[in-house]
Formats: structure tokens, C-alpha cells, sequence
């Protein structure tokens, strides 16, 4: 594809993006390119790499372009992206709109005008309102104040660097050591996690879905902060063990792992999709101690399981603020309404869950978000309710389970983020039933 192609390309995929506020852009990104096969690989990671910096950045460009009076539309978004955040000069602008043949149409006058008061400036203006300035949505802006205090603006711009991606090593399996010198002799270079122990970081971002090492299920796919929750859920062979939220399985596998393939562990869903989906993960990292639960409206599953399981592992659904790095897009379609609805859903998860905890058994309450509303304010209200709870400090449920350096945190919670742990931003609270 020719430049003026690639930033045909970007428009369309910014505008399919905008065409569905309310659907995770990764997947209109895939739908998009299926569309597109004949877009070769290095093209589609050239015209995502631009897309996926201006919704990055939309906020900044949204702001940018109010001033010299363009519509924030998908056109005009690129337009000022390639200016402010590529630092591109007018003459390669007017070169890539050229209306040509597969490039977009020229600029009419009012953009020609915008353009040229956009050329030169940075992206970050101290003249922006201080949300924008650190790329947040108005309504986060406190929240996030209240979550990181002095560290606000390292963390802000921590949380606009692209993610890594980590690997865990199954231990049903293999060994960390051995996943890493499996992966290099396909060519893939990998690096121990700083707190995991069963993790390895992919310094370059290299393709692993198509490696052996992944086909063979010696390795996942999964950030080193989720790493932890399952570690800290501190679930050992022989337990009984309940994954109420599982999705597809993620922690499950991670959680199956620990256990040897001894015990039982039953992953939970109100999403058929997501089971059926962890079915193939299961048998590939071959865990076989595991079984499926779908929640439906009337299940009387939650009754019939009180007080069996040593360990309920509730990955909450929640906003996934901590993940806005990860997903850029999620900063824009997150909405107070959407606080509001799930912290109610996370108390009556938790208010489900506690009864199918065992006596002197763990209910571990995680979630991928940074909110306090969403983490330290929900255990405690629980706490509040649930006499028969008690916390177990981070730093003691990380004893019981690994000799691994302890993440820094402040307070009784697994509190992660990516500037100061580099992971995603995670919480967790382990909670003892007393006996």
C-alpha cells in the first residue's frame, strides 16, 4: 500500500470504530481486515498502529481540533493525529490527501486553514484542561486522583504506553526455564517477570499463536498482574476450588495449574460463549480436573455448592480501567452510568459467592480496574456485612505461597498498576472464613 493508502486505510478503521461506540474496537479491527485480506501483514500493522494512536489519543485530538474548528470525525481525527502526534510538515499532508487513486480525497479550505495552525504543535499543550492534559475522561479525573495522589501524572502517561505482552509458563506442563529455551529456539526472545514466577515478557512484541511452544500448550497468553491473583488465590492439590467469573478460563488454567491436576476446580459463567471457548485452552495446557458451570436466571447451582469450596476466586466483572492501555478504546465508551451499574453487580456477586465458601476456606475478590469504588471500597463494605470475614494482608497471602519478590504495595491489597509494577492495572483481596 502506498502512504496515502495506509491513511485511506486508518479513516475507514477509525470511522468502523466510531460506527460501533459501544463494541470493544479490537474486534471491529478484526472484522475490518477479514474484510481486507488482501491488506498484507506489514500494511495492517502500519494502518492499526494509526488507528489505534489516534483513539489512544482522541481526547488531545479531540481537543486540538475544537480549536481550529473541525468536526471530530474520523478524517479530520487522522488528519490531526498525523500533524500533532507524527509531527508531519504540510507538504507531506497535502502529498498523502491527494485524491488519488486508493488515497483520501484533498483538503478542502477550512481543513488547509486547521492544518496549518496544527503544524508544529505538540500533542500535550499546557493550555489543555488538566483531564486532557493527562488523557483522561472528566469523570476519572478525580477517581484516579484518589487512587494514585502524587504519582497521578507518571501513572497517567504510563497508561498510554502500549502493553506488553507476557507469557505463563504451564507448569502442568513445563517449567519457566524450559518454556523460555523452547521459545528461543524458535527464535522468540523472552524475559523472566520481575514478581511472577511463572512468567516470561516478550521485550518486542513478537507474534506467539503460531509458535510450537503455544500449539503445545507450554505457554499462555496472560499479563503478569493476572499471574498473581491466581497465585494469591493460593489454591493447592486435593482443594476444592470454584472460578466464579471465568470467562474463558484464563485464571482457571493458571489456578489448575497450581493444583497439579489434583482436586477440583469449576469455572462459572452466565456466557456460554466464553465456556465453550476455554474448552479448547483446557485440553491444549491439558488440564483435567476442570469443569464447566453456566449461571443462568433460577440456578439453583449456588445453593446446592454452600460451604463447599476451599477457595471462590471472583474476578468481577468491573470497568477495566486498568487496562485502558491495553484497550485505549475503553476510555472513551466507559461512562459514570457503567460505574454505577457495576459496582452493583460486584456487591451482589459478592453477597452470591460468600456462601460457597467453606469454613476456614478464601474468597479472593479481584478486579482489572483502578477504581476505589470498584476495589478497597467494595471489601470493605463486604467486610462490613460479613462478620465471619476477615482480610488476610497481601504480603501474608503472598508468603504462603511464593519465595518470589513481593510487589510493593501500600495497605492489606494487591493494588497494581503500570507504572509502578509494569503490568496492567489489577486489585485483589484475599478473605478468610473463619472456622
Amino acid at each position: 500500500m502506498t502512504p496515502s493508502a495506509r491513511i485511506a486505510a486508518a479513516i475507514e478503521l477509525v470511522a468502523a470504530v466510531d460506527a460501533t461506540p459501544r463494541r470493544p474496537a479490537d474486534a471491529t479491527a478484526n472484522e475490518f481486515f477479514r474484510a481486507r485480506r488482501y491488506i498484507g501483514s506489514g500494511d495492517r500493522r502500519a494502518v492499526a498502529e494509526r488507528a489505534w494512536g489516534v483513539l489512544r489519543q482522541r481526547l488531545r485530538l479531540e481537543w486540538h481540533l475544537a480549536r481550529v474548528r473541525l468536526p471530530p470525525r474520523a478524517r479530520q481525527l487522522v488528519l490531526a493525529h498525523v500533524l500533532v502526534a507524527e509531527g508531519w510538515t504540510l507538504a507531506a499532508l497535502a502529498e498523502a490527501f491527494s485524491g488519488g487513486r486508493f488515497a483520501p480525497a484533498p483538503l478542502d479550505q477550512g481543513e488547509q486553514q486547521a492544518a496549518r495552525a496544527l503544524a508544529g504543535q505538540g500533542l500535550v499543550s499546557p493550555d489543555m484542561p488538566e483531564a486532557v492534559r493527562l488523557n483522561l475522561p472528566d469523570w476519572a479525573l478525580e477517581p484516579f486522583r484518589v487512587r494514585f495522589g502524587a504519582e497521578l501524572e507518571a501513572e497517567s502517561e504510563a497508561m498510554e504506553a502500549a502493553a506488553p505482552l507476557d507469557l505463563r509458563a504451564n507448569l502442568l506442563r513445563t517449567t519457566r526455564e524450559k518454556a523460555a529455551a523452547a521459545l528461543a529456539a524458535e527464535g522468540i526472545h523472552t524475559e523472566p517477570t520481575p514478581y511472577s514466577p511463572w512468567g516470561l515478557r516478550i521485550p518486542d512484541r513478537r507474534p506467539i499463536l503460531a509458535s510450537k511452544a503455544f500449539s503445545e500448550g507450554l505457554v499462555e497468553i496472560q499479563d503478569e498482574g493476572s499471574q498473581l491473583i491466581a497465585l494469591v488465590t493460593g489454591a493447592k492439590p486435593g482443594m476444592r476450588v470454584a472460578d466464579y467469573c471465568a470467562g474463558a478460563a484464563g485464571k482457571t488454567l493458571a489456578v489448575a495449574a497450581t493444583m497439579g491436576n489434583k482436586g477440583r476446580i469449576v469455572a462459572c459463567d452466565v456466557s456460554a460463549t466464553r465456556l465453550e471457548g476455554a474448552v479448547k485452552r483446557l485440553r491444549r495446557a491439558g488440564v483435567d480436573n476442570a469443569e464447566r458451570h453456566l449461571l443462568e436466571p433460577g440456578d439453583r447451582w449456588v445453593k446446592r455448592r454452600a460451604g463447599q469450596f476451599d477457595r471462590v476466586l471472583v474476578d468481577a466483572p468491573c470497568t477495566g480501567t486498568g487496562t485502558w492501555r491495553r484497550n485505549p478504546d475503553a476510555r472513551l465508551r466507559t461512562t459514570p452510568q457503567d460505574v454505577a451499574e457495576l459496582t452493583g453487580k460486584q456487591h451482589d456477586i459478592l453477597e452470591t459467592t460468600a456462601s460457597l465458601v467453606a469454613k476456614g476456606g478464601r474468597l479472593i475478590y479481584a478486579t482489572c480496574s483502578i477504581l476505589p469504588e470498584e476495589n478497597a471500597a467494595q471489601v470493605e463494605g463486604f467486610l462490613a456485612r460479613h462478620p465471619e470475614y476477615a482480610a488476610i494482608p497481601f504480603a501474608e497471602a503472598w508468603a504462603e505461597v511464593t519465595e518470589a519478590p513481593l510487589p510493593p504495595v501500600d495497605g492489606p491489597w494487591m493494588q497494581l498498576s503500570p507504572h509502578r509494577h509494569g503490568t496492567d492495572g489489577f486489585f485483589a483481596a484475599v478473605l478468610q472464613r473463619q472456622s
